[in-house]
């Protein structure tokens, strides 16, 4: 007969009693009985413990009752379920995509909700109904978040789908319950409060410096961190991308250098191949030179506590690494080293409006960097690999107050007269007054995507001079004219790591 309990569960508290991980210092463990209800029951000789998810001993007894009086029905071939339980999980997924269809969905709203699904079952290893477990999801769900191939909404919308699906089985009569109602969507505010933030030219320059010169963490070497840093910022490619790749990835030799990032690393499970920048592609090969074929060229990340898992950790060690060379460059001279000392701005992990510089920032700075050049924004999406212009402009874009203050001199001078004769002030009758010039419109018309990403290598940039005072350059690169007319073949000269001179402002990508 079946039967209820409450079993011992082991708590760890801290010395003033509140309940921390395992592994804190000075945790303590605490025995104490559940406060919600189990069931255990057998049939057949198999033995059940259920969790029932209630206080109250009545509901739990009332539950317990209706989850033996279905076992024993479906062991006595009395389950109107059971020709449903035997097929596998993708059967029934053929059929719900239909459904989504003959309601009025666009197939491609019913291939997506589809794939989130397929996806999320392969992984927890799901293929029959039985094998289904709200655990296993849950699980499944937050190693892909912590390995940065999903964000919170992200997550939420794999869940809803996965929900919708049960929900489906359900009211078609294939199930009678479904095992993931209970469960909740993440707060997607706690993901956008984390808030990052692009590093400037100079950061990123200094950054690498002292990743190239730093010591050895987490199996990484300063060199090979420098190069990570350096592919992250010009590729755009997350953590556990960089984590699968070999040296074959690269294909540097051809008239446009690239890397292939697998399916299976992707975040959005399609094989990517994102072009390289030429210095950037001579800079890999150089560093390639003595990596061994077939191996992971950054390894250690498919550890539980390999760097993946603490990317940001790398991060912020090389920005503190960099930050205190810095200060030290000051030498001698006392007022500027207190100035530095007063800056906690430059290099810092945290700002004041408390934004990260993480790894993921890195990824924020190739996006930015990308739009504020003025490459066409559904060129910034593909190269993103992003599902929606929205997401790469809204999320990833960082628009500074310089770039404003920039973008209102593309607008009209002041009339010199009032109208009729206004309209000549501003040129829009072709023709400009005498002693003004014709201004540039604010979005230049789009030559398309330049070859070998030229255009990338133009855009405002911050350098901390020996004052410490940033200089903005709002310049126009006339090489990125010259790549737009195809007049010349090559990006213009860039960031190489390993060069002396790494505080050159020709680093942006933009």
């Amino acid at each position: 007969m079946p039967s209820l309990f409450k079993p011992l569960i082991i708590r760890y508290v801290d010395p003033e009693g509140r309940r921390v991980p395992k592994e804190t210092a000075g945790a303590k463990a605490v025995k104490q009985r559940s406060k919600q209800w189990y069931g255990r029951y057998s049939v057949a000789g198999r033995r059940r413990i259920v969790p029932l998810k209630t206080r109250d001993k009545q509901a739990a007894q009332v539950k317990l009752a209706d989850i033996f009086r279905k076992a024993v029905r479906r062991h006595d071939g009395l389950d109107p379920f059971a020709e449903h339980r035997k097929q596998p999980l993708t059967v029934h997924l053929d059929d719900f995509e239909r459904g989504l269809t003959a309601k009025g969905r666009t197939a491609k709203y019913g291939s997506i909700t589809r794939k989130r699904v397929e996806s999320a079952f392969e992984g927890c290893k799901f293929v029959y109904l039985s094998d289904v477990s709200a655990s296993a999801l849950v699980d499944w769900l937050a190693g892909e978040r912590e390995a940065d191939r999903m964000g919170i909404q992200t997550s939420n919308y794999y869940l809803r789908d996965c929900k919708a699906f049960f929900r489906w089985l359900v009211k078609d009569a294939r199930t009678d319950v479904n095992p993931l109602a209970h469960l909740a969507p993440m707060n997607a505010k706690v993901e956008s409060g984390l808030e990052r933030r692009p590093l400037s030219a100079d950061e990123f320059a200094r950054l690498v410096e002292a990743a190239r010169k730093g010591p050895t963490i987490r199996n990484l070497s300063g060199a090979d961190r420098a190069m990570m840093y350096t592919v992250a910022a010009y590729t755009g490619l997350r953590v556990a991308e960089l984590a699968s790749l070999e040296p074959e990835a690269f294909e540097l030799d051809g008239e446009q250098p690239s890397v292939t990032v697998d399916a299976a690393y992707s975040k959005r499970r399609r094989r990517d191949v994102q072009p390289l920048r030429l210095d950037v592609a001579r800079a890999i090969s150089k560093w390639l030179a003595d990596k061994p074929a077939g191996e992971l060229l950054w390894p250690g990340g498919e550890r539980k506590g390999g760097w993946r898992n603490h990317a940001a950790k790398l991060v912020k060690a090389d920005l503190k690494a960099a930050r205190d060379a810095w200060i030290k460059e000051a030498g001698r001279d006392e007022e500027e080293r207190r100035r530095r000392d007063a800056d906690t701005e430059f290099l810092a992990y945290e700002d004041a409006e408390g934004r990260v510089a993480d790894f993921h920032s890195l990824r924020h700075r190739y996006i930015t960097e990308l739009a504020a050049a003025g490459v066409n924004p559904k060129v910034v999406q593909t190269l993103a690999r992003h599902s929606s212009i929205t997401l790469s402009l809204d999320r990833y874009t960082h628009v500074a107050l310089f770039d404003q203050s920039a973008a209102l001199d593309a607008l009209p001078a002041l009339p010199a007269k009032a109208a009729p004769e206004s309209l000549r002030a501003t040129g829009t009758d072709g023709n400009a007054p005498t002693g003004q010039k014709m201004v540039a419109p604010l979005v230049a018309p789009s030559r398309g995507i330049l070859r070998h990403s030229a255009a990338l290598n133009c855009t405002n940039t911050t350098d901390h001079g020996a004052k410490g005072k940033a200089v903005v350059n709002n310049g126009i690169c006339s090489d990125l004219h010259q790549a737009a007319s195809g007049s010349i073949r090559e990006a213009p000269p860039g960031f190489e790591p390993g060069m002396a001179d790494l505080q050159s402002t020709a680093l942006p990508l933009g």
